[in-house]
Formats: C-alpha cells, sequence, structure tokens
C-alpha cells in the first residue's frame, strides 16, 4: 500500500493531464501561451486559444504543435479568432469549442489589454492633476479596458458552463474538478500606480475581475465548477515589454530598460538584469490550480514580493 501513496503523490501523477481540455483566452502570446505550453507539456489532450487574428493563433500553433509532434506529447493546440470583449462572441465561442469537444475541463480567462498611460504629473496642483489624469485619458482607454479585462470573462464564463458541467461525467471527471481560472493582477490590489505602468484603466479592470473571482466561485457551488484566479506581478511578456517576441513567442528585456518599481524576490539573473517571473512560475502554479481540488474562490498572487515593497490591499 505505501508504494501507491508514493505513485499517487509523484509529481508526474499529480500533474498528468491525459484528457484535459482547455480554453485560454490570450493563449498565443504573453502569460497565456505560458499556460497553453504547461497544459500541453503535462499531457492534455487539446488547448484551444482565443485571439484576435486567426494567423497568429495558426502560427505559433504551428511552432508548438510541431514541437509536441516531436516529443510524442499528445496534446494539440487550436486557434479559433475572437473578441472576448463581447457577449454574442462568448456564445460564439462556446459553441466552436463544442462542435469539436464533448467537455471542457478549465476554461482560463486570460486575455487582457493595458492601455490608457499617463505620465505622473511633477507639479502638486490642480491643473497638472488634471492635464496627466484627465486629458491624457480617452473613454475608449476605460471601455477597452473593462470589456477586455472584466467584462468579458464574465460573458465566457457562462457561456461555457454547460461544457465545464460535462466535464463531470467524463472518464477524467473524477481526477480533476472543472474550473475556471481569472487572471487578474498584482494591480487589482496595488496602491501605488507604479507598479502598473502609470495606468488607471488598467488598474481599474484588474479590480474588477480580482474581486469578481471569489463572488463568482460563490454563485456556481452548485454547480461543483471551481474559479479561482492568478495575480501576477513583473513577466516578461509583449505587454510588458512590446515588440520583443522571439519565434517562440517569448519576449525578452532589452538592453537598458527599467521598470518603475522592484521586484524583490527572482531566481538569479544576470548582472544589470531585470528581475521577473519565468515561465517555470507561471506553470507550476497552473499545475497546482488544475490538480487541486481543495481551492476554490482564492486568487493567488505571484509578484515576486512586489506588494510587501508597494503599498496594498492584498
Amino acid at each position: 500500500m505505501a508504494d501507491t501513496v508514493l505513485h499517487d503523490l509523484a509529481a508526474a501523477s499529480l500533474f498528468d493531464l491525459t484528457g484535459v481540455v482547455a480554453v485560454v483566452t490570450g493563449g498565443g502570446t504573453g502569460i497565456g501561451l505560458m499556460i497553453t505550453t504547461t497544459l500541453i507539456a503535462n499531457g492534455a489532450k487539446a488547448v484551444y486559444i482565443i485571439g484576435p487574428k486567426q494567423e497568429d493563433l495558426d502560427k505559433i500553433a504551428q511552432v508548438y504543435n510541431d514541437a509536441a509532434a516531436a516529443s510524442g506529447k499528445p496534446g494539440r493546440i487550436h486557434g479559433i479568432e475572437g473578441d472576448i470583449r463581447k457577449k454574442a462572441e462568448a456564445v460564439r465561442l462556446a459553441e466552436e469549442v463544442g462542435k469539436r469537444e464533448e467537455h471542457v475541463t478549465v476554461l482560463f480567462n486570460n486575455a487582457g489589454i493595458f492601455q490608457g498611460e499617463y505620465k505622473k504629473p511633477t507639479i502638486a496642483n490642480a491643473a497638472a492633476f488634471r492635464e496627466a489624469y484627465f486629458d491624457a485619458v480617452t473613454e475608449e482607454d476605460f471601455e477597452n479596458s473593462m470589456h477586455t479585462n472584466a467584462v468579458g470573462p464574465y460573458w465566457l464564463t457562462f457561456a461555457f458552463l454547460p461544457l465545464l458541467e460535462k466535464w463531470k461525467e467524463s472518464p477524467g471527471g473524477a481526477r480533476f474538478a472543472p474550473q475556471v481560472v481569472m487572471t487578474s493582477s498584482m494591480n487589482g490590489w496595488t496602491k501605488d500606480p507604479a507598479t502598473s505602468g502609470f495606468t488607471f484603466p488598467y488598474m481599474y479592470s484588474k479590480s474588477a475581475i480580482g474581486h469578481a473571482t471569489a463572488s463568482l466561485a460563490h454563485e456556481l457551488l452548485p454547480l461543483g465548477v471551481r474559479v479561482n484566479g492568478i495575480a501576477p506581478g513583473l513577466f516578461i511578456t509583449e505587454m510588458s515589454v512590446p515588440g520583443t517576441i522571439n519565434a517562440v513567442g517569448q519576449s525578452h528585456v532589452p538592453e537598458g530598460k527599467k521598470f518603475s518599481f522592484e521586484v524583490p524576490v527572482s531566481a538569479p539573473v544576470a548582472p544589470g538584469q531585470q528581475p521577473a517571473g519565468r515561465n517555470k512560475d507561471m506553470a507550476a502554479l497552473v499545475l497546482f490550480l488544475v490538480a487541486n481540488w481543495f481551492v476554490d474562490g482564492e486568487t493567488v498572487l505571484i509578484d515576486g514580493g512586489t506588494l510587501l515593497k508597494h503599498p496594498s490591499s492584498y
């Protein structure tokens, strides 16, 4: 019996995602791609990545599908173009996945945008503050941020509920509970706009989805569908360092690039290199959330200790 216990508690058993079907919005870039590749690397059957351009989705899917085939991984990535801000699109996307799959194990509401930046005023008077915080920010900055980062995940969660519920009846349903995972941000709790790159539309939207996660988890208790969240700090992605993506969808920090806040905890980095989260760090958290039945309504902060240095309400 002891050998059975040891076998069941081995990482290879705990995190064997055989049969898992996932949907990852924004799954072709940044943190979404870290999630997608983690799932495929650990045996997931299929990962559907949703983004604004089919060509881009197909390109990155081909890169990793070729690598998966070469290494004997059974799962594949499938791209579906869609606008996750809209209710009608949420319905269409769920129907499209439903044509191909009998169920979905986990929906990662990960897609997000970053806009509405301002330059912090250097003079402490009302005119300077209005110019920085009001004149420089447009209504579209708020509308796009809120609908992409907060409202869209609401539509998608409920559109995909029937497929998530069906997972419980599948052969793998006894291993992993169906789940929705929200990507919020440490900036849903920060009190220092420096950690958000100085954008209130981003902070507002991430605060909304971060705090809604537990409420949705409460509402879905009768269905046995969990809702949890990931609140990342600085990860090197297209959002944090635009224009630096390589052939496998990974970004890098250009020489001389500095961020407006401190990340105190990190894996060892080269001299002068900015400490930041790695894909391995995100992968470990993703596997924990998928495999753990006993966590519901929680948002896990993964920020390298940033909010230990900057004031927050987390």
